[in-house]
């Protein structure tokens, strides 16, 4: 094999193996979370059920999520590895969306069945709905804007 070719298929392989290595989250326990998530983690769920939680590195950024129930249904807080809140995803029902939002809702889910509805929140700030869909069997996620429009960019 000529060395062009094997510099070629290593570099390869280091690209494969760094795409692997920049986003993977792992289930922890409790103890395993920084103080100042520890703390945030403490506030967030008063009242929840906590279903776990889970530590994600990416681009070299680590954040924590913690999983929870909170009167029957989902919640998932991201928290930075200061305590901050990064993001919260939270389950809402159908029927208390605007109807603008179900409506953007069901036409990008056009025959799929609407599973779930969450939504999402970024520094304070109402970002998205995310629905899980089943179309054929087969599930995905779709996104609109806080007003029932389709989105420019995934949130």
């Amino acid at each position: 094999m000529s060395l062009l070719r094997t510099t070629n298929l290593a570099a390869l392989a280091c690209l494969f193996v760094a795409g692997v290595v920049s986003a993977q989250e792992k289930k922890i326990k409790r103890s395993d979370l920084p103080p100042a998530v520890e703390k945030t983690a403490a506030e967030v769920s008063k009242g929840a059920t906590i279903k776990g939680f889970s530590k994600e590195t990416e681009n070299g950024k680590t954040t924590y999520e913690v999983e929870m129930v909170v009167n029957g249904h989902t919640k998932d807080v991201e928290v930075d590895a200061n305590g901050a809140i990064l993001e919260v995803e939270e389950q809402v029902e159908m029927d208390s969306l605007p109807a603008d939002v179900k409506a953007g809702l069901n036409a990008k889910a056009g025959r799929g069945r609407i599973l779930k509805v969450e939504s999402l929140v970024k520094n304070g700030q109402l970002v998205a709905y995310e629905a899980k869909v089943e179309t054929a069997g087969k599930k995905s996620e779709m996104q609109v804007g806080p007003d029932g429009r389709p989105l420019d960019h995934q949130e």
